[in-house]
């Protein structure tokens, strides 16, 4: 099978590519480079180099993609990552995410249909449900966005439930909660300077490639700081994986969460990579985020039952990963 990867070059997007690699897919990745690293598609080009295409194109250039799917022919399903995807910046500048999730979003469902691409797996958000009603939070929570991010994705989520209800594709929708780690093997991994991410920047923070800083507002939990749930990378990507097979296995078009089942906060995650890397992190108070909320972890029951998929690797995991990335980079 061909896989159209969007953002592949990306932190998520690249070990996605890695993973249908090592799986024999064929892929096709496509990336601005505004955040994503060419230089990894050139390792894994190195190393399947019958099997990795890439092009340098901005989802928005309706132009350029359109002759990205004339030369390629045809895909048997896309994995859409491509999306601008800091929630902070998002309440800065919501321009930047409404022009670039939607309207880059739009330009693909309409690539997809006019070259009869059928299947889509499409990389959504928890922040589609905004400030939690309850937890864990399951896929029948109301939909209520704090910030342009989570809406940005929410609309989204909308153009591709009409382009399956109008046209006849068949979409799953992925809603992630807060994904770490890198490749099993330290090969693929984020490649961010300084990354966005908390588990990234605690591990970055303790073997001293830069200074932590703590950028977390003060929420109304037991400490103090926000409780997310923190889903491994690889896992998060295998459950893409998994959606690709049931849907070519006939099932309906469907939305569900990935994350771990549990929820930690900021100091619990920064006590963590402490303990494990037996080093003292020294916190720099940095300037608030916005948009942030207390507190959301996953219900991921409906995966496991439907798509017969579960998150494998512990957060431990996931730290000793990133040590292996950061490491070998």
């Amino acid at each position: 099978m061909k896989i159209l990867v969007t953002g592949g070059a990306g932190y998520i997007g690249s070990v996605a590519s890695y993973i249908l690699l090592q799986k024999g897919y064929q892929v096709v990745v496509i990336d601005n480079f505004s955040t994503g690293h060419e230089e990894i598609l050139k390792k894994l080009k190195d190393m399947y180099s019958d099997r990795l295409t890439y092009y340098e194109i901005d989802l928005k250039d309706k132009v350029k993609l359109m002759e990205c799917f004339e030369k390629q022919g045809y895909f048997d399903a896309v994995f859409h990552y491509a999306a601008s995807c800091q929630v902070n910046e998002s309440m800065e500048n919501p321009y930047k995410y409404f022009e670039n999730n939607i309207f880059g979003s739009l330009n693909l469902l309409e690539n997809m249909r006019l070259k009869n691409v059928n299947k889509l797996i499409f990389s959504s958000t928890c922040a589609v449900y905004g400030d939690t009603k309850y937890v864990p939070v399951d896929e029948e929570h109301p939909i209520n966005p704090s910030n342009p991010y989570g809406e940005s994705k929410a609309m989204v989520e909308r153009l591709i439930k009409w382009y399956g209800r109008i046209y006849g594709l068949k979409w799953v929708v992925l809603r992630y909660f807060n994904v770490c780690g890198a490749s099993d093997d330290g090969k693929v991994g984020d490649a961010k300077e300084p990354s966005v991410l908390l588990v990234q920047n605690a591990v970055r923070g303790a073997l001293g490639i830069e200074p932590f800083v703590l950028t977390c507002p003060v929420v109304d939990t037991p400490d103090g700081t926000p409780i997310r749930d923190y889903i491994n990378v690889v896992d998060l990507n295998e459950a893409h994986v998994k959606a690709l097979e049931y849907l070519k296995n006939g099932g309906e078009s469907d939305v569900f969460n990935l994350g771990t089942g549990n929820g930690n906060s900021v100091l619990e995650i920064i006590a963590k990579v402490e303990k494990i890397l037996g080093k003292k992190i020294e916190r720099i108070r940095g300037k608030e985020r916005k948009g942030e909320y207390a507190k959301i972890y996953a219900h991921i029951g409906k995966a496991k039952k439907v798509l017969d998929w579960e998150p494998k690797r512990s957060l431990e995991d996931s730290i000793n990963s990133l040590v292996k990335w950061y490491i070998g980079k």
